[in-house]
């Protein structure tokens, strides 16, 4: 969870018992209630993109499952041939894995576009215990589907799960000091991460698919016990954004659900006050729609043509490094606000649509001689997607006053989703001509 937590406001000198009529909280509990809420945002982002990354790790295993009469268990990719054109130099799937993309981000879509509109005024704890149930629905439908389709749908859930939460969890921020805004984009680093890795550990390890996901529904309840159990209510902020309320006196959500239902700042904005804030974020929001244009681009429609013959690797386990090594590098730079923080997040912009043209030309051409090349391309690629979302998010923070900075969050995570399923519709049919040709 590194870069993710910020110190405790401190007394100046000039700040000391004689002079401040206030009673200050002790240190140890305000330190206590910072901590808390560092951690509690960390799992919050880990556990709420986990199952929309698994999906994504999966795609490959999803869209070439089989089944065989009599046996309900999943048909291992890795021991079985399921290419269904194997004589294709790219080994291609008849569907590219840019459907299952398109499952997992189009109703987030759509849950973002509704943010604006009045989704984010909604009480809390409901949309929190929604995603939570929809997380688990995801690893239990595609766990025990017997079709693609269904699968299919167990990826739509997981897709409402991580929309929903994201949403949510982008605007709950707004009630707590600026520095949770680093530990949830750590946490949801972490889960591309960890999400990846344990997908692919583990069935590298042997373990089935299904097996694989159904092991992963313990996920869905650390969301839902660091909501209730671990975060503390909602206080009031200063314009620093740290807290100036006595952090002793905040109780778990669970315990506190009438104040933390609706925690604004006072009443709905106006049209014309959205319709300004949504302008003044314009140049936040364009380059974090390229940035995730190109590099979901390159994940769902290249990956899966960026095939090796020449390696101890199977098409199915290079597609599941691919994305491993991509999440490493989302996740080592959405921990680095501490470090390195970036304000002209088009440079970002820039630089991954170069990494898509590179990359693109290279399935065409087949230049790269070694595997190993791609695999630090495509970390330097979660390098940039990873620093282009931390820091869009912190710049928001940082420049849109109390009022607007609700509306502004849910407002402005509607820009990755967008260059997503941009990315996944031009992929389809990108991934058809490929292997058409081939």
């Amino acid at each position: 969870m590194g870069g993710c937590t910020g110190s405790p406001r401190r007394l100046s000198d000039s700040e000391g018992e004689e002079t401040d009529p206030a009673p200050r909280p002790p240190l140890q509990d305000s330190q206590g209630a910072h901590w808390k809420n560092a951690v509690g945002f960390w799992l919050l982002g880990l556990c709420n993109n986990f199952s929309y990354v698994v999906m994504l790790s999966a795609a490959h295993d999803i869209l070439s499952h089989q089944r065989t009469p009599g046996n309900q268990s999943h048909v291992d990719p890795d021991s079985t041939p399921t290419s269904h054109n194997s004589s294709s130099r790219f080994d291609c799937n008849p569907v590219s894995t840019a459907a299952v993309l398109l499952a997992d981000i189009l109703p987030t879509l759509v849950i973002k576009l509704l943010a604006p509109l009045g989704l984010h005024l909604l009480p809390y704890s409901p949309r929190v215990l929604t995603s939570g149930i929809c997380a688990a629905g995801s690893f239990l439908l595609v766990a025990f589907s017997h079709s693609v389709t269904i699968s299919l749908c167990g990826v739509v859930l997981a897709s409402i799960s991580s929309g929903l939460g994201e949403v949510t969890f982008l605007s709950l921020t707004a009630f707590y000091p600026r520095a949770v805004i680093s530990c949830w984009s750590s946490g949801t680093g972490g889960a591309g991460l960890l999400g990846a890795l344990s997908y692919l550990g583990l069935t590298q390890a042997g373990l089935s698919p299904q097996h694989t996901l159904l092991s992963m529904l313990g996920i869905p309840a650390l969301l839902l016990a660091s909501y209730f159990l671990l975060l503390t209510s909602p206080g009031p902020q200063d314009p620093r954004g740290e807290e100036d309320s006595d952090p002793a006196a905040r109780q778990p959500l669970i315990n506190n659900e009438t104040s933390e239902s609706k925690p604004g700042f006072g009443s709905p904005l106006s049209l014309q006050e959205r319709w300004t804030v949504f302008k003044g974020l314009l140049h936040y929001i364009v380059p974090l729609v390229l940035v995730y244009f190109a590099e979901y681009f390159i994940n769902q429609g290249l990956f899966e043509l960026l095939f090796f013959r020449n390696t101890f690797l199977t098409h199915a386990q290079q597609y599941r490094w691919y994305q491993m090594l991509y999440q490493a590098g989302v996740f080592a730079s959405r921990s680095s606000l501490r470090c390195c923080r970036i304000r002209h997040t088009w440079i970002l912009a820039l630089l991954q649509c170069l990494n898509l043209a590179f990359l693109l030309v290279d399935v065409w051409l087949s230049f790269l001689p070694s595997i190993y090349l791609v695999f630090l391309i495509i970390v330097y690629e979660g390098l940039l997607g990873g620093a282009a979302y931390v820091n869009t998010f912190h710049n928001i923070a940082m420049e849109t006053s109390d009022e607007h900075r609700e509306f502004a969050m849910a407002t402005a995570c509607i820009s990755d989703t967008l260059g997503i399923s941009l990315s996944g519709l031009l992929a389809l049919p990108l991934h058809d001509f490929l292997c058409q040709l081939s």
